[in-house]
């Protein structure tokens, strides 16, 4: 199973300078749960964006850079690449960034996707557009603005059809 799991504010918004615009402690506990003991697919710049490696997760990293290495996660130069590093019992996760997600959308089974209920104009980085046409949501959970979320942001669940 491919899935790709994001955050995204209302216009597909999803980071400014390599950082995330929000938040959201919850959502975080969810991405947690979510991808432990699985391997977690990214770009370069959003491996650089997190404070470490996230620990229970097999790291790949995506990059141009032949001289890039020895960062604590296996290195590849491209998607296909990365999913064929990724065989084995576990899932794969595609965490980010924008052009990562994009070419995954081709691919992914899933999309768990964090819609935050506001809009970030500095953004730099965005979810691709994908089509209903490919995707069904099967579920959506939402979690209200409260003293530990500045945002009020909804969980979706969508497969491919």
């Amino acid at each position: 199973m491919i899935t790709i799991i994001a955050a995204a504010g209302e216009n597909n918004e999803l980071g400014k300078d390599n950082d995330l615009p929000w938040h959201l402690p919850d959502d975080f506990k969810r991405f947690k749960k979510l991808t432990s003991h699985h391997f977690i697919i990214m770009g370069r710049k959003t491996f650089e964006s997190l404070p470490k490696t996230l620990p229970d997760r097999v790291h790949i990293v995506i990059t141009h850079d032949k001289n890039y290495g020895n960062v604590g996660a296996e290195v590849v130069y491209s998607l296909p690449e990365a999913l064929e590093k990724a065989t084995s019992t576990k899932d794969v996760f595609i965490i980010g960034g924008g052009e990562i997600f994009k070419q995954a959308l081709d691919v992914a089974d899933k999309i768990e996707l964090t819609r935050v209920q506001a809009t970030f104009k500095d953004a730099d980085t965005f979810f691709p557009e994908f089509s209903t046409d490919n995707w069904k949501l099967i579920s959506e959970k939402k979690h209200e603005k409260d003293e530990k979320h500045k945002y009020a942001f909804t969980y979706e669940t969508w497969v491919r059809k």
